[in-house]
């Protein structure tokens, strides 16, 4: 037991000033990191004036609401929560579905051309036909303007597939999958029943990435959706902003310094909006998330 504090004292003796210095620099970027975040909540309760004057660092400066009011006064900010929840939960379903069964398969040694299939795979990563043949495409299918556009054209990534294939090459050995078809375990049941339980870290990473992916969607949508009905949250405040824009910039009465003021407020707010819920997700994969992100990354 002396010895034993001797040690530690010996320890903490040499490493003191190692850790000061580590816990420093884990303070500053950890304030790197959340600082910006922060004033994005402060400035979005804060006068538009106060902020564009540098007088927003720590708390809110002249505490408004106005920017929230504004954005959730408008009706279609609920139909485009609701469409982007649908895109989320459905696309997600459906990214899982296409992706993890394709990794698993190009993960097996005994799949006949697993390399020449990889390769195409990862061809399509570089190289693709561009914009207007796949809105040609997406419109010959029938997919254009339909809730099916937002989900199933561009499910199938192929960065996903490479992570999970990773993830099942050094997760599952070879062992395993020999004990259980000497049992009689057919290649289905193996997947369903041993494979898929065994990799809940990959299936929330990769369905962390997906969930992200939809939430965030603005491009397809801006191309292949023309129906206000359809159109995701972040097309419609898009939209929302440009007209408050709009109206902020044709004169200098009181209506178009209030749309001026509104519309600065909106520009944080907005942020808030979008990102929150998106964020709640997070804590329900974290100890799934940093798992599954490191075996992924192990071995290419």
């Amino acid at each position: 037991m002396a010895k034993l504090k001797s040690i530690r004292r010996q320890v903490t003796g040499k490493d003191l000033a190692f850790n000061i210095v580590l816990y420093a620099i884990c303070i500053i970027i950890l304030l790197i990191v959340v600082y910006p975040l922060y004033f994005i909540v402060i400035a979005s309760f804060s006068n538009p004036t106060e902020v564009a004057n540098g007088k927003v660092w720590l708390w809110p400066s002249q505490f408004t609401v106005d920017g929230y009011k504004e954005i959730l006064r408008h009706a279609e900010i609920w139909v485009g929560y609701r469409n982007t929840i649908f895109y989320t939960v459905v696309g997600t379903v459906i990214g899982l579905a296409v992706n993890i069964p394709a990794a698993y398969a190009l993960s097996r040694h005994d799949l006949v051309g697993r390399k020449i299939i990889t390769f195409f795979f990862i061809f399509t990563m570089f190289f693709n036909g561009g914009l207007i043949p796949t809105y040609f495409t997406i419109r010959d299918f029938g997919l254009y303007n339909s809730f099916w556009v937002m989900v199933l054209p561009f499910s199938v990534v192929v960065y996903h597939i490479i992570i999970a294939r990773t993830f099942f090459d050094s997760s599952l050995p070879q062992g395993l999958l020999d004990a259980a078809q000497i049992d009689g375990c057919s290649n289905l049941r193996f997947f369903f029943q041993i494979a898929l339980p065994l990799s809940k870290a990959v299936l929330a990473v990769i369905a962390l990435y997906t969930a992200v992916a939809q939430w965030n969607a603005y491009f397809n949508a801006l191309v292949y959706i023309k129906d206000d009905g359809l159109k995701p949250l972040q097309l419609i405040i898009r939209n929302i902003l440009i007209n408050n824009q709009a109206i902020a910039g044709t004169g200098d009465g009181l209506a178009a310094q209030e749309a001026r003021r509104l519309s600065e407020l909106m520009k944080y707010a907005v942020i808030i909006v979008t990102t929150v819920p998106i964020m709640c997700v997070y804590p329900f994969v974290q100890k799934y998330f940093s798992k599954g992100v490191m075996i992924g990354a192990i071995k290419g």
